[in-house]
């Protein structure tokens, strides 16, 4: 990945999948490399994701160089992945 705000959300995606499907072993395999990616590659620890109802987006916060940072992404695109899953279970094993 080439900048940590592309690592941010491919985390934050998956970390949704995981989170609203926590009997899918694939999604939580996926959410744990993409957090590996964010602490190994760009030295992120600490993250964290909440869901701003009244902006429609999640800020995603999280600590780098010991400094804490938020990133903000757009609900609709954040949960894009999740909702495909949702409307087509049977094309992604349950």
């Amino acid at each position: 990945m080439k900048s940590v705000q592309e690592a941010l959300y491919n985390w934050l995606t998956i970390h949704l999948v995981a989170n609203a499907r926590p009997h899918d072993a694939a999604a939580r395999d996926t959410a744990s490399f993409f957090l590996s990616i964010l602490e190994s590659d760009f030295g992120v620890t600490a993250v964290n994701a909440v869901k701003d109802e009244a902006n429609g987006q999640y800020v995603v916060e999280y600590v780098r160089g010991g400094e804490k940072h938020s990133s903000y992404f757009p609900a609709e695109l954040a949960e894009a992945i999740w909702r495909q899953i949702e409307a087509e279970p049977e094309k992604y094993g349950s």
